[in-house]
C-alpha cells in the first residue's frame, strides 16, 4: 500500500504549527471548530503563509449549522474563496447543498471558478446529503478535486460500508478524504477497509487557561463558565502516534 497522506485539522495558527512539526502531510486551516469549524480570519491566513512548511487549506465557512446559504453568504463564501487565490494558499474547502439534501452544483461551479488553480475541497456538507452516489456525480460535475466524509456517520468505523460505496462511486476521478473519529485504534482499519485515498483527523486536548483573574459571575457567548478558561489545542503527540499507527498498517 502506497504511504497515505495524511491532512490534520487544526484551529489557528498554533495549531498550524503543531501539526506540520507533528509530521502531517497538509493542515485544513480552520476558526471555530466547537462549531465544525468557520472561516479563519484574513490575519490568520497572512500568518499561516509565513510560517507553513506544508500546505494548507482553508475552510470557506461563513456560520456554523447547516450548508444552505443565503444569498448574502454565498457572496460572502465567494469573497473569501477568491481572496484565499490572490492570496496564494494551497486550497480551499467548501460545500453548499440544495434544500432537498442534494449538492447545488451551480453554486459549487461557481466557487470552484473563483478559486482558478486551487486545490477544492468538498467539506462533510456531502455527510449530509441523501444519495452519496449521487453526491458524487455532483461533485466531479462541479470540477471538485476531493471530498472528506466520515461515511455518513458519527464515525468513520459506523460509515464503513458508505465510505467503501463512495471510493468505488469515484472510480478515481475524485479523491475520497476518510475522516471521523480517527484515533492509532482504529485508522488502519479504516483505511484498509474502505480504500480511502486520504486520511483526516484533528487530534486536540484541551488545559487551563492562563488567566490567573477569573471572573466567576459572567461567560461569553452563551458557553458553560468553565468554558472561558479552557484553551483547545492541537496535540503534537496524539498526531505523531496517529499517523504512525496509520503507516504501519
Amino acid at each position: 500500500m502506497t504511504r497515505p497522506l495524511i491532512e490534520i485539522c487544526v484551529e489557528g495558527i498554533d495549531g498550524l504549527v503543531a501539526a506540520q512539526e507533528a509530521g502531517g502531510d497538509r493542515v485544513e486551516l480552520c476558526a471555530s471548530l466547537l462549531e465544525g469549524g468557520l472561516t479563519p480570519s484574513l490575519g490568520v491566513i497572512r500568518q499561516a503563509l509565513a510560517v507553513a512548511t506544508i500546505p494548507f487549506h482553508v475552510i470557506i465557512r461563513p456560520r456554523g449549522g447547516d450548508f444552505l446559504y443565503s444569498a448574502l453568504e454565498f457572496e460572502t463564501m465567494r469573497d473569501d474563496v477568491r481572496a484565499c487565490r490572490d492570496l496564494g494558499v494551497a486550497g480551499v474547502v467548501f460545500g453548499c447543498l440544495t434544500a432537498d439534501g442534494r449538492i447545488d452544483v451551480a453554486r459549487m461551479q461557481a466557487l470552484v471558478a473563483d478559486a482558478g488553480t486551487l486545490a477544492v475541497t468538498c467539506h462533510r456538507a456531502f455527510d449530509m446529503t441523501r444519495d452519496p452516489e449521487e453526491a458524487i456525480e455532483a461533485l466531479v460535475e462541479s470540477g471538485v478535486h476531493r471530498v472528506l466524509t466520515s461515511g455518513q456517520r458519527d464515525t468513520a468505523l459506523e460509515g464503513l460500508d458508505i465510505l467503501r460505496r463512495s471510493v468505488g462511486a469515484a472510480r478515481g476521478r475524485i479523491t475520497i478524504m476518510a475522516c471521523g473519529g480517527l484515533e492509532p485504534g482504529n485508522i488502519a482499519r479504516v483505511l484498509a477497509e474502505s480504500g480511502a485515498d486520504e486520511l483526516h483527523f484533528a487530534a486536540r486536548r484541551t488545559v487551563p487557561s492562563g488567566m490567573a483573574y477569573r471572573n466567576p459571575d459572567v461567560g461569553m457567548g452563551g458557553t458553560a463558565l468553565e468554558r472561558e478558561f479552557e484553551v483547545t489545542l492541537t496535540d503534537p503527540d496524539a498526531v505523531r502516534a496517529t499517523i504512525a499507527a496509520a503507516r504501519r498498517g
